[in-house]
């Protein structure tokens, strides 16, 4: 069986990564050791579940065995041990197999969320402020950290744009689906006759790339220093804290006030030049192997309405899944995991499908052909 095949390879990887790591030359080099680490890390949950799909199989096999017999009682046993053991060997089975997918290479990264005001004025901004803070919100749940780069004020308290670094553990894998266009339905509050408006406002979600992923040259950027402006006590407007970097091979710029450390902006401003760069570079590696981007990082098209806010209603809809959920407040505060599992959980199907789809073409190719 070819899955069983392909575990029985990921078993041994994980064994040899184990004595690997009980191995001298490997534990007297910290480079070395871990990336064997890691590398075992990345297999274990695998192996693990592996290990248990074994086990139930051989317990189902032999609960088979026993229903074999003529035995009235034994025979009842058997049929309540398959009843049991049936349904967790097909969840097994499956889970195994979504296990076994081609990992997105940038799942375990940190991200950069840029979210900006669209069409609808003030009612865009003041809805771009609610949907920073209820990815903050989510955040907080997950024990991630937010540093907000820069953002801009609208004259309505609302925000024109917010751009923040997330830091934690696997950011990427569950935002890398937030990425287009919300619109939201409500009656703004400065709306005399009760008519409900519709605005818009776009997300961004970018992983932040390594030194390693993007090496950014001197001779390639201009750094300009200026006052910050906005809150940050009485530094603001006295001294040159804030840092606007442009990269001239691309004209991308960016600029960040958020501390009153000019070393500290320019860091910040660095790593989020570094994500930008490197979001630049996958749609062209993209584009140039004619890849559908969906299928690796999401819908990746910032122009695409992915999701409706309809506050009137308490509605949210998810269009590219056709998911609908009558909780809005809840989610406004942070509670993202059940559309956020629920993307998740069509898109892997989906790769699942083009995966069973490819191989069937294979094995279509491989057939000989009749005479």
């Amino acid at each position: 069986m070819e899955l069983s095949k392909q575990l029985d390879d990921v078993e041994r990887r994980f064994e040899a990564l184990n004595a690997a790591l009980a191995d001298p030359a490997v534990t007297n080099d910290p480079d070395e050791y871990r990336k064997t680490a890691k590398a075992r890390r990345d297999l274990e949950e695998i192996v693990t579940l592996y290990r248990e799909y074994k086990k139930i199989a051989e317990d189902l096999e032999g609960a088979r065995l026993m229903a074999a017999e003529d035995d009235p009682e034994l025979l009842a046993m058997a049929q309540e041990e398959i009843a049991r053991l049936e349904p967790a060997i097909v969840k097994l089975s499956a889970d195994l197999k979504l296990l076994l997918l081609p990992k997105d290479p940038n799942d375990e990264k940190n991200v950069l969320l840029e979210i900006r005001a669209g069409a609808g004025g003030d009612e865009a901004s003041l809805f771009a402020a609610e949907v920073f803070r209820m990815y903050a919100r989510y955040a907080e749940s997950k024990r991630w950290k937010v540093e907000v780069t820069s953002s801009s004020d609208s004259s309505a308290g609302g925000a024109k744009e917010v751009i923040a670094l997330i830091n934690g553990d696997r950011v990427y894998s569950r935002l890398k689906y937030e990425s287009g266009v919300h619109r939201v339905q409500r009656v703004p509050v400065t709306e005399q006759q009760g008519r409900i408006h519709t605005s818009t406002i776009t997300v961004a979600v970018l992983p932040e790339a390594d030194d390693v992923d993007i090496r950014i040259e001197p001779k390639d950027i201009r750094i300009d220093t200026f006052c910050s402006s906005g809150p940050g006590g009485q530094s603001v407007n006295t001294t040159y804290s804030a840092v606007r970097i442009t990269h001239l091979p691309t004209g991308l710029v960016v600029s960040c006030q958020d501390e009153k450390s000019q070393i500290k902006n320019r860091s910040k401003a660095e790593r989020v030049l570094r994500s930008r760069l490197y979001d630049l570079e996958m749609a062209k590696q993209a584009q140039a192997i004619g890849a559908d981007r969906r299928s690796q990082v999401g819908t990746g098209d910032r122009s695409e309405k992915i999701r409706t806010y309809n506050f009137k209603e308490n509605r949210i809809t998810d269009h590219r899944i056709g998911l609908t959920l009558y909780q809005l407040d809840k989610v406004m505060e942070g509670g993202l995991d059940e559309l956020i599992s629920a993307c998740t959980n069509f898109y892997n199907a989906r790769k699942l499908q083009e995966q069973a789809d490819a191989a069937g073409d294979e094995s279509r190719n491989r057939a000989p052909a009749r005479a």
